[in-house]
């Protein structure tokens, strides 16, 4: 059963003043605040804290500290929230296809949200770039940042997602040019077990993203920002910005100003970026 939440606390993080009808365009709405208020980013992992899927320690940690996290903590969030709105959702499982050079595990989450018999994917907890709620049947959505996404059957690994758009305006994996894969899934039943098994893996796994990267990124509302370890970049109707992060300042301060999160001086150093 989803989590009882603070609804009214959660609303207030993202910045809606009121709650949402359960309805498509109230999915939609409360998506993207979500992506525009939380930022998605992997820090526990890196200062060797773990990742809780507990609800309340996620909770916690996303907004009443107003912290981000990785697609378990972001979407586990999420589809506590919807769910006191009134909408019926579950949780499915990814396989991840960027960068991928075979068949990736299943290391992200996602929504399965059900609207008056109609199927979508909801997705708060996508690092890669924005996406819209999608009916689960194959056809295209247009995002507020120009890029296009394709859902499509595949007779192998189920449903895919597509994207097609500017590169810069995603987090930096599979940059190329031109339709790229997303991520594919199963409408199969996910339980608890499932998510924890996943969410071990994936903060654990020697030389996985989440493990031996510093990752943050950050949906605006046309646009992405995006830091990998020292590179940064940037890109909004103004046109893209790059630029590498050259001190533990420098860094502390990006990441306070651009994505929200405020760490001590003492956490920016044990990320382990500028070692002496």
């Amino acid at each position: 059963m989803p989590e009882e939440i603070d609804l009214d606390a959660y609303l207030a993080r993202i910045g809606l003043k009121s709650r949402p009808a359960a309805d498509p365009e109230g999915l939609a709405a409360v998506q993207r605040a979500h992506r525009l208020s939380i930022p998605f980013e992997n820090l526990d992992v890196i200062l060797g804290r773990g990742i809780s899927l507990d609800p309340g320690a996620i909770f916690d940690k996303l907004v009443t500290r107003r912290r981000g996290g990785y697609c378990f903590e972001q979407n586990g969030l999420f589809g506590d929230a919807l769910a006191a709105l009134g909408f019926t959702t579950r949780p499915l499982l990814a396989r991840v296809w960027l960068g991928a050079t075979e068949t990736p595990p299943r290391t992200h989450t996602l929504n399965l949200v059900t609207i008056e018999g109609t199927s979508w994917i909801a997705d708060a907890g996508f690092g890669g770039s924005y996406s819209l709620p999608m009916p689960l049947a194959e056809g295209e959505a247009l995002g507020p940042d120009g890029a296009r996404h394709c859902l499509s059957r595949d007779g192998v690994h189920g449903w895919v997602l597509d994207r097609l758009g500017n590169p810069a305006t995603t987090d930096g994996r599979g940059a190329e040019q031109g339709w790229v894969r997303q991520y594919s899934f199963t409408t199969d039943p996910v339980w608890p077990a499932d998510l924890a098994q996943a969410n071990h893996f994936t903060a654990t796994v020697p030389g996985g993203r989440f493990t031996s990267c510093v990752v943050a990124s950050m949906v605006l509302p046309n646009g992405f920002a995006s830091l990998v370890d020292r590179a940064y970049s940037r890109t909004s109707a103004s046109g893209t910005e790059q630029s590498e992060i050259t001190s533990e300042k420098m860094l502390r301060l990006r990441l306070s100003l651009m994505f929200g999160i405020d760490l001590t001086t003492e956490e920016v150093a044990a990320l382990g970026l500028f070692p002496a």
